[in-house]
């Protein structure tokens, strides 16, 4: 099998990628782009390859699949392009910072008839996949009701961090700034859907009308209620410039006979399970390892345990048996665009925004 020849666009995160696609022997890490062309160059040199600055001259390159780990105002155009160049894409999340952009980017994919994944990481860790595993079991019955918060403490990463679109310098932060938190649920969203089997139809949002003195024109904390179309109710809650350590993902379950939540302090090692039909009197932990058994440190490179390792497995199984990923282009806008109606919503104060299906 003639080995895949992969490109990688942003060489911050984007190195991870560079690391574990070069584990698979499958795969061939066959260039690397960024703004910042020494950046390229420096991990051009471990992988032996070709480092670009032009993200276009990279699309245009011989390669069978781009990997789209730029800013996420620019996930759109970036994955839009490689598209159109014929290449297959794996993209960070949130995949679209719009609707019109949601509608182009489904266009493209059906036009082309490539694969595209989106790359939501926190669906692969094992703690949430334990979860799905409880849930599919029927261990607290019928899910009714779900919970997820996001809580990271974003400010350092404003200044003093070129982000390519000039900020990220002493006088201009960086694009994290103008990102609307609730935008950023996918990390939450994504699971979360994925273990109900669901998606989202109707949005409310709120956000806090008081500052705490952030490094940003943003609000601190923005909120959303969402309904799904079983009937499910999900609150999420998103933050990135708040006094809180460390940074945390926090996800709950509420069934028919019991529930399931992660550890605030041990969010992605630990799971707090209660059953009814047990016989339980309260809830018990389940401990999760942060890397998938039987795996190796090598495959831990992506910075969460070993859930990229089998995010990017799934990507080139997809290419390899001619199918769509898990995450297809479906999934990747169920899981984002209800972020962007929610912040509609808090335009409108508050008002139910009803949510776009795409299948």
């Amino acid at each position: 099998m003639r080995r895949l020849k992969i490109g990688i666009a942003g060489m911050r995160r984007g190195v991870c990628y560079a690391q574990i696609f070069s584990l698979r022997p499958e795969c061939e890490v066959v260039a690397v782009c960024d703004v910042n062309l020494e950046r390229a160059k420096q991990t051009a040199k471990t992988f032996d390859c070709q480092a670009l600055s032009d993200y276009t001259e990279m699309c245009q390159l011989d390669l069978d699949a781009i990997v789209v780990v730029t800013p996420v105002p620019t996930h759109y155009e970036c994955s839009f392009q490689a598209l159109q160049a014929g290449k297959h894409v794996l993209c960070e999340i949130p995949v679209v910072s719009d609707l019109k952009q949601a509608e182009g980017l489904l266009k493209k994919v059906r036009e082309t008839g490539l694969v595209y994944m989106a790359a939501e990481n926190v669906c692969y860790l094992p703690a949430i996949q334990k979860m799905h595993q409880l849930v599919q079991a029927g261990t607290i019955g019928e899910v009714f009701y779900a919970e997820g918060e996001y809580i990271h403490d974003c400010r350092n990463l404003l200044f003093q961090r070129d982000d390519g679109l000039g900020g990220g310098t002493e006088s201009r932060p960086s694009w994290r700034a103008a990102l609307e938190p609730i935008c950023y649920s996918t990390h939450e969203l994504g699971p979360l859907l994925m273990v109900l089997d669901d998606y989202v139809v109707k949005a409310i949002g709120l956000e806090t009308t008081r500052q705490a003195n952030c490094l940003s024109e943003k609000v601190n904390v923005q909120a959303a209620l969402f309904q799904t179309a079983k009937g499910r109710l999900i609150r999420q809650v998103t933050a990135f410039f708040i006094t809180r350590q460390p940074a945390h993902h926090f996800y709950s379950l509420y069934g028919t006979s019991g529930c399931i939540e992660t550890d605030r302090y041990q969010w992605a090692e630990n799971l707090k399970v209660y059953s009814k039909e047990s016989g339980q009197q309260e809830l018990r932990d389940v401990q999760i390892s942060l890397c998938h058994e039987g795996t190796t440190p090598e495959q831990a490179a992506g910075g969460h345990g070993t859930c990229e390792y089998f995010l990017i497995e799934e990507f080139v199984k997809a290419i390899g048996e001619n199918r769509s990923p898990f995450l297809d282009i479906y999934r990747s806008l169920e899981m984002t665009v209800p972020g962007i109606c929610a912040v509609q919503s808090i335009r409108q104060g508050g008002q139910v925004v009803p949510v776009p299906t795409y299948r």
